[in-house]
Formats: structure tokens, C-alpha cells, sequence
């Protein structure tokens, strides 16, 4: 897999390069169990979307950016996954907004903090980037969750009012909602709680949202929040996107 996933001519050339960062992020200690497993169902629903950002996922691409921007103490929040598929690119997002990212992660042991924040401060020295990345020291609980990953830092996740959550699990993201705060969640599946709970939801693959978000504040011309933004509707419309494919075909 490592020779076919490092030859970008193989029609499964971004696929294959996903799956063997998340075989480098296992074998480092960086992910559950059930890592694969949820990567799989990602890819799965991104088939049905043909690997690409419809419409839908482009605007509220565009409306959670713009929140992030109007945000007084916006936060990116990283699990294992995030950390193995587009470490570099959540790092470069938090330095053009002036935030810190925070390792927030469901199945919390020491060792798996202790790898992930190794893997993001490694990354962050090879681009050379100046960004916050908080878990080392969580002060503080997020209200209405149970056990070690309640736990999150004062300064980051807990005081925020914008948080970027992507692959988030559902309890959280409610929990975070009731928080009063803007999550916004990067999510393939638009029938999952967090997709359903969320302030924006972007139905798209992880790294092609980071990199659309990335493109928008570098081409100079920034997003500013749309009022009228629907929710429901951005979701309702990547379901008939998919249901549409299915009847073309």
C-alpha cells in the first residue's frame, strides 16, 4: 500500500494516502480501536457524494469559516483521526486565525495524549508555524459529559464560543451546543447526531474542507456570516445531492 498510495497517478491515489497515515498514526499509538472502522463509514458516504464538495458542503463551508472569523475565542478542536489524516492542516488553519487547537479525544489514556500532542508539536516545528496546541493540562470539564474525555482546558475549549469539531461524536457536540457555543462540525454522514446537532455542518471530507477554508483566507476575500443560513435546509440539500446521484445513474 505505501508504493501505490505514494504515486499520485493511482486513480485511488488520495484514498490510499489517507488510509496509510491512519496505519502510521496506529502503529505511533495515536488512535482507538475503532479507528478504521469509523474512517470507513466516512469513506463510504463520501463515495455516495463522488468524492467531491457539492454545493451544499461549499456553502456551509463558507458560513462556519465566517463564524470562526467573527468568534471572539475560536478553538479547533483534534481527535486521533484529525490528528493522523491533516495534522498540517488544522495547524496552518489555527495560525491564519490566531487560535489554538486543542487534543479533545474520546478514548483518553496518557499515551494516547502523549502521541497525538507529540505527532502535532513535530508537525507544527517541521512548517514552522507559532500555534497553541492545548491537552497536556486540561483545568477544567465540558458540563453534561461523563469521565476522562469531559476533559478539556479552561483557556481552550471550555471558554470558547466558536468551536471547528471535526469527526466529533455525538454526546459531545451536544454537550457543546448546550454550551451556548457555535459548533461547527465536519461530518460525512448528514444523518449523524453530531451533523443533526451542529450550528453548521459540512458534509465533506476532512482535509478538502480544511483546504477550502485554507484557499478562502489566503485568496483574500474572507466569508462573512450569512443570517439567513439554514441548517436544515444545507443538510436536506446534500441528501437529495445524494438521492439525485443515485437516479442519474
Amino acid at each position: 500500500m505505501v508504493d501505490v498510495a505514494a504515486d499520485p497517478s493511482h486513480p485511488r491515489y488520495t484514498s490510499l494516502l489517507m488510509r496509510h497515515r491512519l496505519e502510521e498514526a496506529a502503529a505511533k499509538g495515536m488512535l482507538a480501536g475503532s479507528a478504521m472502522i469509523a474512517h470507513g463509514r466516512g469513506e463510504a458516504f463520501d463515495y455516495l457524494l463522488g468524492e467531491r464538495t457539492v454545493p451544499a458542503a461549499a456553502l456551509a463551508t463558507r458560513q462556519a469559516l465566517a463564524l470562526l472569523l467573527a468568534a471572539e475565542r475560536p478553538v479547533l478542536s483534534v481527535n486521533g483521526n484529525v490528528a493522523a489524516l491533516a495534522a498540517d492542516e488544522m495547524l496552518r488553519l489555527g495560525a491564519a486565525l490566531n487560535c489554538p487547537l486543542e487534543v479533545n479525544i474520546f478514548y483518553r489514556t496518557p499515551e494516547r495524549m502523549a502521541a497525538i500532542l507529540g505527532h502535532l508539536e513535530a508537525r507544527k516545528a517541521a512548517l514552522g508555524l507559532s500555534v497553541d496546541v492545548l491537552g497536556h493540562a486540561p483545568d477544567a470539564t465540558i458540563p453534561g459529559l461523563k469521565g476522562p474525555r469531559a476533559n478539556c482546558h479552561r483557556d481552550g475549549i471550555l471558554n470558547s464560543d466558536a468551536i471547528l469539531v471535526p469527526l466529533e461524536d455525538g454526546d459531545r457536540c451536544e454537550a457543546l451546543v448546550a454550551m451556548g457555543k457555535h459548533v461547527l462540525v465536519i461530518d460525512l454522514n448528514p444523518l449523524s447526531r453530531s451533523a443533526l446537532q451542529a450550528t453548521v455542518t459540512m458534509v465533506d471530507e476532512l482535509s478538502r474542507v480544511l483546504n477550502n477554508m485554507l484557499a478562502m483566507l489566503n485568496g483574500g476575500d474572507p466569508p462573512s456570516v450569512d443570517p439567513a443560513y439554514d441548517h436544515q435546509a444545507v443538510l436536506d440539500e446534500v441528501v437529495q445531492t445524494v438521492v439525485n446521484g443515485f437516479s442519474a445513474q
